[in-house]
């Protein structure tokens, strides 16, 4: 060990945090979660041995947080105000740590009204002035303030990499000293210290590397050349100098330990001994060197087990027909923590359907069914079965499916928290969903999504689930469940609520070992009851305008029949796709008629009429606007009515997550997720989607999301200067490619180079650019080539992502969601095209989606936070969020949402470019949009 003293700060609340995300949960004997606790003390035991006798401490201290109210917040009192609440799990595991870490006989250091960063600065500070050498053991950016070369580095022990000036600079541009200035002009979104809006940590080097600190940025911010960065920081050197105040590190407190009593020893065998076996940490104690002597009970069913040796007995479960049966169940599910759960109703559609029972499984094999609303399926003459009366059933189970100590799991959740909700008032969490915690592990890897219960069960437990129809018939025999005899119902309800046990079972070590569990737990859970929360408040829509609509289109369609018929010379059904074939390539002869080998009638799909329009034919133009037409029609003029519920008189979408591989979310009953964007057609759909008396719709929506991603994910200078600049994007490219001023631009040229801009990101061919623009393929062919050589970085990202598909098997978003591409290497080259295809669009795509999962799961609490309860959010369309929001509160509410949604990124990451929001508020849909 080195003759000089070596003091080791340990970062408590990192380790923490780390050890909660990383580790599956577990439970004490007395049920008290123990997984943060179990990480946290296998990863200072391992700072402590793996370094003891390299580079290690000779001295060592956990710093932790004494409370969340510092005197940061007397000087602003705004400081981490929108700070989300611990996980629930997580609170009662603090003390414990704490317990933990005096257990190895190492200080705990808290202390009221400073933070646990400043403790860390004073002991650095104090120690740096005796001549010890210091490491922090944190990645915390605001602790690498306190680096100095050969005397305060950093350790980051999940990458195992040491952080010393270098590292720091190369993270933020300027040296360890300069740090604070960087921090104080970004800000800090979840701290909520201000900054300087569409300041990163790029301009911000720039910044401090050319004027030297904050108070000489402020002095000579009439020099700054850009415009809008230099308005920036002249209305917002109030923000400059609190932000300054915020970041800085105090470390002239009064040292809550010497030095020298903070000196690293051997950790005490008996008292250590005595935590782990309480806690039933039996690995440890074996290292120890200890049999474990008590009874540890670990969490069922959180504890992996092998699912597969416990068989499927449907025998064995029971159906729950008195209050005493169900108590009983009540009691055993509190003991056990974790319970699949399960709800059965008589419709699909969550708002409609009136509940028939509920399922329940405590462990593998051990299940039961309530009935609650079966009848009779000899008709009104007809006794129903035996069951326990639905409202005293309920309120048996309310406690418990609301008890934040029990853990609910659920297959597509989303469904039975609506379903209790919606209609009996119940609020079901914490909560656990297995099929997004497949369709998270397994993104692309089975052909059609294939996240149901039933493909889940067959592939990860190699059994094959009941058919509904098999309990419930098929065609004009099939009966809704509540007519279902209950030998039947139990053994398919039950059956449900078992599977998804098992399912959580074999997923939830997944998720760990495929480093996925902070996408599942980040990105996926925490939007069900979100997204729940907005398909129950639906959105109003104008029927009467909606029957215009119709009525409209109606007409139009008639008008285009008549057209379509005088140019084939004779009357047949349009919508017939095998007359439509023969007019087109037997009578009339146009090109590129090919028959399918099974019908023998010629193909009329989209991409066919398409190619022919491209080529200048009248009637597969005039079939095409028909076609349009009838589908607008159908899907919404007529369906949007056919939707209202008659309860709310609103229309209640529902959103799938499970449903891309990109990541981004589906609405179906209705599906809202395909209204045309840019067209009048789109526009006068939206105009139906109306706001309510007193209120607005308020429309916030990421401006060219995915581009802004394309320049940060591949590097490209020119996107990303122009990003930065608030250049007009389009313009620029069309500057670049064609070598055209911006000033004065022709729109029809602006128009081509955004087509480009947004086709190439979805490897868009010539074929379909020329498509798409009403050019020939040659023309398309020169543009997309042009648009390489001026953009390398592009043609370069879109190699690397392929390669990197091809060796890993997947791409990853920025956010680490992963997305697999088995078709990638197949010998048939429309699959792998498509799956080359698909591999670079994923990251831009899934990222985008990410990033409004993030801000979908903030905007709530921040409109709380500010009183905003008023503003409620309806429904997600792409990269646009819709709110309904009183009149008088939505310029108040704009402001709130505009800043979480172009904030989503932090603290993960910080983008290239900035992220910029488009807020427009109307009495309609359209209006807003």
């Amino acid at each position: 060990m080195s003759e000089q003293k070596h003091l080791y700060l340990v970062d408590g609340s990192s380790f923490i945090f780390r050890a909660y995300h990383v580790l599956p949960p577990l439970t004490n004997s007395e049920g008290i979660p123990t997984g943060a606790v179990y990480g946290f003390a296998n990863m200072l035991w391992k700072l402590i041995d793996e370094l003891n006798d390299t580079d290690g401490p000779t001295h060592l201290a956990v710093i932790f947080d004494a409370s969340s109210h510092t005197f940061r917040n007397e000087m602003y009192d705004q400081y981490k105000a929108n700070r989300p609440d611990p996980p629930e799990d997580l609170v009662p595991q603090f003390p414990l740590v704490r317990d933990a870490t005096r257990a190895f006989s190492v200080p705990c250091i808290e202390e009221e009204g400073i933070e646990a960063d400043d403790i860390i600065a004073c002991y650095t500070h104090a120690a740096r002035k005796e001549g010890w050498k210091v490491t922090i053991v944190s990645s915390d950016k605001d602790l690498m303030q306190l680096v100095d070369d050969g005397q305060v580095d950093m350790l980051d022990t999940m990458k195992n990499k040491r952080i010393g000036p270098a590292e720091v600079e190369e993270k933020f541009g300027v040296p360890p000293a300069k740090v604070g200035e960087i921090l104080a002009l970004m800000g800090d979104s979840v701290d909520n210290i201000p900054g300087v809006k569409g300041v990163g940590v790029k301009t911000a080097a720039r910044l401090i590397t050319e004027y030297g600190d904050t108070e000489t940025l402020i002095a000579r911010a009439d020099e700054i050349k850009q415009p809008k960065l230099r308005e920036n920081i002249q209305n917002s050197t109030e923000e400059i100098r609190i932000s300054r105040k915020l970041v800085d590190l105090y470390c002239d407190w009064n040292l809550t330990e010497p030095l020298d009593s903070l000196e690293l020893k051997d950790p005490p065998k008996e008292p250590l001994a005595e935590f782990l076996g309480k806690h039933g940490f039996k690995s440890m104690l074996t290292k120890l060197g200890v049999r474990s002597s008590g009874t540890p009970k670990p969490a069922t069913p959180q504890t992996p087990v092998n699912v597969e040796q416990v068989p499927f007995k449907h025998e064995d479960y029971e159906t729950v027909t008195t209050v005493e049966a169900l108590t009983s169940w009540v009691e055993e599910a509190r003991t056990c923590g974790c319970l699949g759960f399960d709800t059965e109703t008589n419709d699909l559609n969550c708002m409609r359907a009136e509940l028939v029972g509920i399922s329940l499984a405590t462990r593998p094999g051990r299940a039961c069914y309530v009935p609650l609303a079966h009848v009779s399926d000899e008709g009104l003459l007809g006794e129903a079965p035996e069951q326990v009366d639905c409202e005293e059933a309920l309120a048996l189970l309310k406690p418990l499916l609301e008890d934040p100590a029990v853990q609910k799991v659920g297959h597509n959740i989303k469904y039975d928290l609506l379903v209790l909700r919606n209609r009996h008032g119940i609020d079901v969490a914490p909560i656990e969903d297995t099929m997004l915690m497949g369709y998270v592990l397994d993104c692309g890897k089975h052909v059609g999504g294939q996240y149901g219960l039933d493909p889940a069960a067959k592939r990860e437990l190699g059994h094959e689930t009941i058919p509904f129809k098999e309990v419930a018939g098929t065609g004009r025999n099939q009966v809704t469940f509540d007519k279902v005899p209950l030998d039947r119902a139990t053994e398919y309800a039950a059956e449900d609520a078992d599977v998804a046990l098992r399912l959580y079972q074999a997923f939830k070590p997944r998720l760990w070992r495929d480093r996925m569990t902070t996408v599942y737990e980040r990105l996926e859970r925490p939007l069900v009851p979100v997204l729940a929360r907005m398909e129950e408040r639906g959105i109003a829509v104008d029927r009467a305008a909606l029957s215009r609509l119709s009525a409209d289109y109606a007409d139009r369609m008639a008008a285009l029949e008549t057209e379509i018929h005088e140019l084939a010379g004779e009357e047949f059904n349009i919508g017939s796709p095998k007359q439509l074939g023969e007019i087109l390539f037997g009578k009339m002869g146009l090109p590129g008629g090919r028959k399918s080998s099974k019908t023998g009638a010629y193909s009329t799909d989209q991409d066919t009429l398409e190619t022919l329009a491209v080529d200048d034919f009248e009637l597969p133009k005039k079939v095409l606007d028909w076609r349009q037409l009838a589908k607008l029609k159908s899907t919404y003029a007529d369906a949007l009515v056919a939707a209202v519920n008659p309860r709310t008189n609103r229309v209640h979408t529902s959103f799938t997550l499970a449903a891309s591989t990109t990541g981004r979310l589906a609405s179906s009953d209705p599906n809202l997720q395909n209204i045309p964007i840019r067209t009048d057609e789109g526009a006068k759909i939206r105009e139906t989607f109306i706001a309510e008396s007193g209120n607005v719709l308020l429309s916030a929506d990421y401006s060219q999301i995915e581009l802004r991603l394309l320049a940060h994910i591949a590097d490209i200078p020119q996107l990303k200067q122009a990003f930065e600049g608030g250049v007009d994007i389009h313009a620029m490219t069309a500057s670049e490619m064609f070598g055209v001023p911006v000033e004065g631009m022709d729109p029809m040229i602006r128009r081509d180079a955004k087509a480009i801009n947004f086709g190439i990101i979805y490897g868009i061919s010539a074929f379909g650019l020329a498509r798409n623009l009403g050019i020939p393929r040659d023309k398309a062919a020169d543009y997309i080539n042009r648009y390489f050589e001026r953009f390398p970085g592009i043609r370069e990202y879109m190699n690397r992502t392929k390669l990197m598909a091809r060796e890993k098997g997947y791409v990853e978003t920025l956010f680490g969601r992963r997305t697999y591409t088995p078709l990638i290497k197949s010998q048939r080259q429309n699959e792998r095209g498509f799956a080359e295809r698909a591999a670079i669009n994923a990251p831009i795509q899934g990222s985008a989606a990410d990033i409004i999962r993030r801000a979908m799961t903030r905007i709530e609490p921040a409109l709380q936070g500010e009183g905003l309860e008023a503003a409620r959010m309806l429904l997600q369309v792409h990269d646009e969020l819709i709110f309904e929001v009183p009149a008088d509160k939505a310029e108040a509410a704009g402001t709130v949402i505009r800043k979480v949604m172009e904030e989503a990124c932090a603290p993960v990451l910080e983008l290239d470019v900035p992220l910029v929001v488009d807020v427009g508020t109307g009495a309609t849909w359209a209006a807003a949009h």
